[in-house]
C-alpha cells in the first residue's frame, strides 16, 4: 500500500522536530572525571565518594566509580586519582593575600624553613641574585619555634649571609632586625631616629644587638616597612600571580582579604589588572580598611559610593569593610567615648547600606567593647543576615559566643583556644579558618589545621585534651564551607556537591588518616578552580595549563 505524500511529509517533519528537541548524547557528558579516589564532599553528612564529574566549571555529579563513568563521552578527560584524597578547595577566611602578592617576588620567605641555617641559606641565595646594595627583606610569616635552634636570627647571622646587602627581617609586628647597612640606608643612627615607641634591643652589656623592639601597637613595624623600596607595578603584578599560584600549590582556591596595614586603595590596582586579564587563579572577597587616621568615615563613604555589597563576579568581589575600621579602635582595649562613637557611626552607616563588616579583635577579655557596639547598631538596623564577623578574638568565652550567635556574627579563627572552637560549634556560631598570613604567620593552611588538631595535653602545651580538640571533619569544614559563608558563597562553593563551582584539590596525603606530624607537609598535586586546572604537580604535572 502506498503511503500518501502528505503522510510522508508529516513523518519527515516529525523526525526533524524530534532530532531538534532530543539533545545528542555528548552535550550531557562530563568535561572532566576524577575517578578511583576518596572524595571528601564536605556535604552535611560529610559523605565520602569515589569519583566526581565536572561540566561547565561546576560539579556535575559525585558518586561511585561506576555511576560517574556513565557520564563520560568522547571528549571527556578522565583523571585517575589512584586512591588519592580529594577535598573542596580550601578557602582562607582571613589572609592578607593582596598585600602579600605585591611583594612576593621581591622578598625572601621562610615558610617551611626548619633551621636558622636553612633560613640564612635563603638569604644568601637572594644576595647572589641581587645587586650589591639592594635590599633583602623577610616581611614575616615565620616563628622562632619552626627552627630547630628555637631562636630568632641575629644581626651577625644576617651579615654573614649577605655581607653586601642591607637586610630587613620582621617578626609579626613586635620585632625587627637589620644589618648595619640596613640602619644606614634608613638613616637610623640612634634610638631617637626610630619610629615611636620603638627601642633598640640591647644585650646584657647594654649594647644594641641590631634588633628593634616595637612595644605596644603596630606603628613601628608599619613605619619601618614603609621606608623600604616599593616594588614596581610590574613586579607587583608578577608577585600577585606567583603568590596566588603558591596558594594553589597548597590547595587554596579562595581567600577573604581584610585589607590591612601598608595597603592603601591605590595598591589594589595590580590585583585588579590580573582580574581584568582573567588570570586570577583563586577567588577573592576583599574588604576595605579605613585608609587615613581620623578621616576613615569620609574616605570609606567616598570609596564605597560605586561599590555596592557583592560588586564584582565569582573571581573577585567587594565584601564590605574591615578589619581596621578606624585606626583608633585597632587593638584598643580601652577606647575613649569619642573613639567608640566614631566607630559606631561607621558601623551604623554600614548596616544601613546592608554591608558586611569584619573587625580585628585580639582577645576575649575586652570583647564586650566590640559586641556592645554591634548590639547597639543591631537595635536600629538588624545585622543578622549581613554576615558580620570578628577575626581572632583568642579564647572566646561561651558568653561572648552566645551574643555572637544571636547577632548572626561569625568568627574567623586562626590560632584560637581549641576549647573555644568546640564551644562555638556547640552554640552554632559559624567558623571560618585561616592563617592571617603573611606578616604574622605562615600562609600554609595545613599549619593552621595541624595546630587545631593537636591534643595539646600530649604536646605539653595549653591544657586541653581530645574532648576539646576539633575533629578532622570540623577543621576541614571550617576551611571550606565555613569560610565560604563569610562572602555569601556557601551555596556556590565550599563543598563538592552537584551544581557548585568545581573548586577542588587532590592531596599528596590522605588528610583523614595522615599522622598529625605529617599534616603540615600536605600539598596539592592538582588544584582546580571552576573546573580549570590552576596547579598540577607530580603524576599530574603534564596537565598544567590544560583546560
Amino acid at each position: 500500500m502506498k503511503i500518501p505524500i502528505a503522510n510522508k511529509i508529516y513523518v519527515a517533519l516529525f523526525v526533524i522536530v524530534a532530532l531538534a528537541v532530543v539533545p545528542a548524547a555528548w552535550p550531557q557528558s562530563a568535561d572532566t572525571i576524577l575517578a578511583n579516589g576518596k572524595v571528601l564532599t564536605v556535604d552535611p553528612q560529610f559523605s565520602i565518594r569515589e569519583a566526581v564529574a565536572v561540566r561547565d566549571g561546576r560539579i556535575m555529579a559525585v558518586g561511585s566509580g561506576a555511576e560517574i563513568r556513565k557520564l563520560a563521552g568522547p571528549q571527556t578527560r578522565t583523571i585517575d586519582l589512584q586512591g588519592r584524597t580529594v577535598i573542596p578547595g580550601l578557602i582562607d577566611s582571613h589572609i592578607h593575600a593582596i598585600r602579600a602578592g605585591q611583594t612576593f617576588t621581591t622578598e625572601v620567605n621562610w615558610v617551611g624553613a626548619t633551621s636558622i641555617v636553612e633560613a640564612m641559606n635563603r638569604i644568601h641565595e637572594a644576595s647572589l641574585a641581587k645587586k650589591p646594595g639592594s635590599w633583602i627583606v623577610v616581611a614575616g610569616g615565620w616563628q622562632p619555634e619552626q627552627f630547630k635552634e628555637k631562636r630568632r636570627p641575629t644581626q651577625a647571622d644576617l651579615v654573614a649571609a649577605a655581607p653586601n646587602n642591607p637586610v630587613y627581617i620582621q617578626h609579626d609586628y613586635d620585632w625587627e632586625v637589620m644589618t648595619p647597612a640596613g640602619f644606614e640606608a634608613m638613616n637610623i643612627a640612634s634610638e631617637a631616629d626610630l619610629p615611636r615607641p620603638g627601642k633598640f634591643e640591647r644585650d646584657a652589656s647594654g649594647r644594641p644587638t641590631g634588633a628593634i623592639e616595637d612595644g605596644a601597637g603596630f606603628d613601628v613595624a608599619i613605619a619601618l616597612f614603609d621606608k623600604l623600596p616599593h616594588p614596581t607595578f610590574d613586579e607587583q603584578v608578577a608577585g600577585t600571580k606567583k603568590f596566588f599560584r603558591e596558594l594553589n600549590r597548597l590547595g587554596v582556591t579562595g581567600v577573604g582579604d581584610p585589607g590591612g596595614n601598608n595597603l592603601n586603595p591605590e595598591n589594589y590596582q595590580p590585583v585588579f589588572k590580573v582580574w581584568r586579564e582573567k588570570q586570577l587563579t583563586l577567588r577573592i572577597a576583599y574588604s576595605l580598611c579605613g585608609p587615613t587616621p581620623g578621616k576613615e568615615f569620609e574616605e570609606l563613604q567616598s570609596l564605597a559610593q560605586m561599590l555596592p555589597q557583592g560588586f564584582g563576579d565569582d573571581m573577585l568581589k567587594f565584601n564590605g569593610i574591615g578589619e581596621r575600621v578606624t585606626w583608633a579602635m585597632n587593638n584598643n582595649d580601652r577606647p575613649s567615648a569619642e573613639e567608640l562613637q566614631k566607630f559606631y557611626e561607621i558601623l551604623r552607616w554600614a548596616a544601613q547600606r546592608r554591608m558586611t563588616v569584619t573587625m580585628h579583635w585580639p582577645h576575649d577579655a575586652s570583647a564586650d567593647v566590640l559586641l556592645s557596639i554591634y548590639e547597639r547598631v543591631n537595635a536600629e538596623f538588624p545585622v543578622k543576615d549581613l554576615r558580620w564577623s570578628v577575626a581572632h578574638i583568642t579564647g572566646a568565652t561561651p558568653e561572648h559566643l552566645r551574643r555572637m550567635k544571636v547577632l548572626g556574627v561569625g568568627w574567623t579563627i586562626q590560632r584560637p583556644e581549641a576549647a573555644a572552637v568546640e564551644n562555638a560549634k556547640e552554640l552554632g556560631v559559624t567558623m571560618g579558618a585561616g592563617t592571617d598570613a603573611h606578616r604574622v604567620a605562615s600562609y600554609n593552611p595545613f599549619t593552621t589545621v595541624r595546630w587545631l588538631l593537636v591534643d595539646s595535653k600530649r604536646a605539653g602545651a595549653t591544657l586541653r585534651g581530645p574532648e576539646q580538640t576539633p575533629t578532622r571533619e570540623d577543621a576541614l569544614r571550617a576551611y571550606t564551607i565555613g569560610s565560604a559563608w563569610f562572602s555569601f558563597d556557601d551555596t556556590k562553593r565550599g563543598s563538592i556537591e552537584p551544581g557548585k563551582l568545581a573548586d577542588l584539590a587532590v592531596l599528596s596525603k590522605d588528610y583523614m588518616t595522615a599522622p598529625l606530624d605529617e599534616i603540615e607537609a600536605i600539598q596539592s598535586l592538582l588544584t582546580m578552580v571552576g573546573g580549570k586546572i590552576v596547579f598540577a604537580a607530580g603524576p599530574y604535572a603534564q596537565l598544567e595549563n590544560s583546560r
